[in-house]
This record gives C-alpha cells, structure tokens and sequence, in this order.
C-alpha cells in the first residue's frame, strides 16, 4: 500500500495574482503529487493549498515552494487581517493512508531541517512534533507575529528547533508538524463593528471558556463591508460544525446581528459534512454510505 499524506501550508500573500500563481504552480504537475486546492483572501493576505501525495513527493514541492516563497513575500512590507510569523507561517502534515502519525511527525522534521538548512530560516515544530509543551499550540509560537520575532527568539525559550536564532530578515520564522485533520471554517456577520465579531470569537473559543477544541478571533472584512470570526476546529469530531454556527448565531442575535453566510477554507472531511446535514435536516440513521459520489 502506497503511504498518503496531506499536506496544507499557508502563505503571507493573499493579495498578488502573480505571485499566488509562482507558489501554486509549484505543485501542479508533479508525480505523484495532487493539487487539492487553493484558496486566497485579501482580507486576511494569505493563501491556503492542500495537497496530497507520497511522502517524498509531497516534502520535495513544500521544500521547493518554500523557496519560491522566501524570495517574493517580504513580511516587512506585508499587512492583514491574520496573525503570521512568517512568508510560510505554517506547514502541516496530515496522515491519509498507510501512514502513522509518528510517520508523518518524521516527515515534517525531515522537512522543517531541510528549509531551515536551504533557506536559513528558523523553523519551529508544534501539535504532535513539538519538543516541549509550550511550543504545541501555533498562536503560542506566533504571539508576537513577525515584528515581534527579534526580541522573542532572545528568550531560550523560544530557540528554534532548527535553523539560524534570529529571524529571516523578510521571512521571519516557519512552524511545522504533524497533526489531525483540521477545518478552517469562518461566520460572517451582517455588520461592520469588529467589536461584536471579536465579544464572539472570545466566547466560543476555549481558552474563553467556550468550545472545547475551537480557535477563533474576529476579523475586520473591511472589502466585504462585513466582520467575520474565523476559526480552527482542531477535532471536528467533538466540536462539530454545526456547533459553532449555531452557538455564533445565538451570541450574535444578543447584538441584533445575523449570520450573513459561511465560507469554508481548504477542505473538510466528510464526515464532517455528514453530522451537519444531518443536524439541519434531522436525517435519521444517515450516514456517509448514503451519498452518491462521483468522479
């Protein structure tokens, strides 16, 4: 059995076409490597992909794209809605098949090395590959973002795992490991106050006291006249989706704000698709055999 992982790395550029297109088009083409999708936004001036593939495949293209990255994007001259700390601020790896996930943790350290030797970047390890319990959660290891790299890689506490110790000049840092599926999924909300998306973020989030396996922030979608909270769901199998839109519209309606509408990042498995049809549309004893696929 061939062994399968996916990989979602995200970019500090949401904004430029052309350089959007130099990234991606480092994974088109390539043996046995699929281009799953990608997905911008100006807002947040970043970029999600999802790939998939044979492990060497798929470290070879991030290896490749990290250095097309590292040369376009300067974080010195970039601004968004999105907390970053680097040009890649994130490369996870996601076991899909025949593959462990102590396999997958192996294959983002064998990567995170080889970026941080190519490109002198510092390159930390977090979730299931981080080397102490305070670098497992990605916004611990972003909190200060790329302006404040310098003074935060003073501290031995935040020594890379690899790599120079102190920031690329226009790249910053890069986080890497291994990691369970994750959905990246946002609410927008019919108004402009920032204020109300961020009361709601703060509630539902778990270090709030909210969802247990939910990261969320509010952020200002100035080009849509809208706010939005954003979010990580890191277990959809706990905290489901249908969960979070519905504790989000009952917060909002205490402000007299609807849900305008939802918009998912990257891909979501289909079970998790599943529980949320079957929560709207009270679907008894429906499952993922029900769904008619086709190629």
């Amino acid at each position: 059995m061939n062994k399968i992982v996916e990989c979602v790395p995200n970019f500090s550029e949401g904004r430029d076409l052309e350089k959007i297109e130099r990234i991606v088009n480092v994974f088109r083409g390539k043996e046995n490597l699929t281009l799953l999708d990608y997905s911008s936004d100006k807002d947040h001036n970043r970029m999600v992909v999802t790939v998939t593939g044979e492990p060497e495949a798929v470290k070879n293209s991030i290896i490749e794209a990290v250095g097309v990255a590292v040369k376009i994007i300067d974080l010195t001259k970039h601004e968004g809605q999105h907390p970053r700390s680097g040009a890649v601020d994130v490369i996870p790896f996601i076991p899909v098949k025949g593959m462990t996930m102590d396999e997958a943790d192996a294959l983002a350290k064998e990567t995170g090395k080889a970026i941080a030797e190519k490109y002198f970047l510092p390159v930390y390890f977090y979730e299931k590959s981080a080397s102490a319990e305070h670098r497992r959660n990605l916004a611990a290891i972003r909190k200060g973002e790329f302006e404040g790299l310098v003074e935060k890689m003073k501290q031995p506490e935040w020594k890379p795992d690899f790599g120079p110790e102190e920031p690329h000049p226009t790249a910053g840092a890069t986080v890497t490991g291994a990691r369970l599926p994750l959905i990246a999924f946002n609410v927008n909300l019919n108004t402009t106050c920032f204020e109300i998306a961020d009361k709601i973020a703060k509630k539902i989030r778990f270090s709030g006291g909210g969802l247990r396996f939910c990261k969320a922030m509010g952020v200002d979608l100035k080009e849509k006249s809208l706010v939005q909270v954003s979010m990580n769901l890191t277990d959809y199998t706990q905290t489901s989706v249908y969960q979070v839109v519905e504790m989000i519209r009952s917060e909002a309606l205490r402000y007299g704000v609807s849900v305008a509408g939802c918009e998912l990042v990257g891909l979501i498995p289909l079970q998790a698709l599943v529980d949320t049809v079957s929560y709207y549309l009270g679907l008894e004893g429906f499952t993922a055999k029900h769904i008619l696929i086709s190629d």
